[in-house]
């Protein structure tokens, strides 16, 4: 049976002084707000999304919990499933959220720090409710033990992100990739930073080589400005799901104009 890909919305999630607010940034930065969380929510359901990813992108750096209200808000009012991501880094905090109403959550920063946080969280609650988030940046300097990649002649590896993208780690991203499925994680989500914001597509080639070198599913993020670019994630990129969010969010597309370019293309899609 050929597997269908998914067509996920994302919402980068920024508290305010109404609870939290869904923002917009270029490499994340430069953020500017798009809406509320929920409303958004309500709308990509109705418009045919798999499911929705939350992340409260500040969460990590300003060593705070998530945002709970909008999570218990949106599981009062949407059906389909959404992960929440974003200073995940206890199991009792990962427990409120899924206990608020998030089918997974979202663990990035912390599994870095600490990679048995992973396995004890797959542990507890199953690897159908553990994604773990890799943030990777373009690195040319390179060094030893790392998979190097080669484009209009530059050399370069991807260096794993943490903390909202702002910190190196010196880790391979397809290694960490590798020692995520080993750790028990059920999916992968996997932002390029060099792409997130730009709307000039994935960064194809380490989705494809992350893609092959796990065999969990992976989610291609940051850098849609387009449909074609969410057809190259699953066809170039190879990627099981496919994220987006300034093209949905300002409504240059919908997730049925997505879906209905797929199935033109013959990529399966749920209806």
């Amino acid at each position: 049976m050929v597997k269908e890909k998914r067509v996920i919305p994302c919402l980068d999630l920024l508290l305010d002084e109404n609870g939290g607010r869904v923002v917009k940034g270029i490499e994340f930065e430069e953020l500017k707000d798009a809406g509320d969380p929920v409303e958004f929510a309500k709308k990509y359901e109705a418009q045919g999304a798999d499911e929705i990813i939350f992340l409260d992108i500040t969460a990590s750096v300003q060593g705070r919990e998530t945002i709970l209200d909008v999570i218990k808000r949106a599981a009062e009012s949407v059906s389909i499933p959404f992960t929440i991501g974003g200073g995940i880094s206890t199991l009792e905090n990962a427990q409120k959220n899924l206990n608020a109403g998030a089918a997974k959550v979202s663990i990035n920063t912390a599994g870095v720090k600490n990679p048995e946080f992973i396995s004890k969280a797959v542990e507890e609650f199953g690897s159908n409710r553990i994604v773990v988030a890799i943030d990777c940046k373009r690195n040319p300097d390179i060094i030893d033990d790392v998979n190097v990649f080669e484009e209009n002649g530059q050399k370069f590896w991807y260096e794993v992100m943490i903390m909202g993208g702002n910190e190196g780690t010196g880790m391979d991203t397809v290694e960490w990739a590798k020692q995520v499925e080993a750790l028990g994680a059920g999916e992968i989500l996997l932002t390029g930073k060099d792409r997130d914001g730009t709307c000039d597509g994935y960064d194809l080639p380490i989705t494809r080589a992350v893609a092959e070198a796990v065999s969990i599913p992976v989610i291609a993020s940051g850098g849609v400005g387009t449909v074609e670019h969410m057809v190259e994630g699953v066809i170039e990129g190879d990627a099981d799901g496919v994220l987006a969010a300034s093209i949905f969010h300002f409504d240059k597309y919908t997730v049925g104009d997505v879906k209905e370019e797929f199935r033109k293309r013959g990529i399966p899609v749920k209806s």
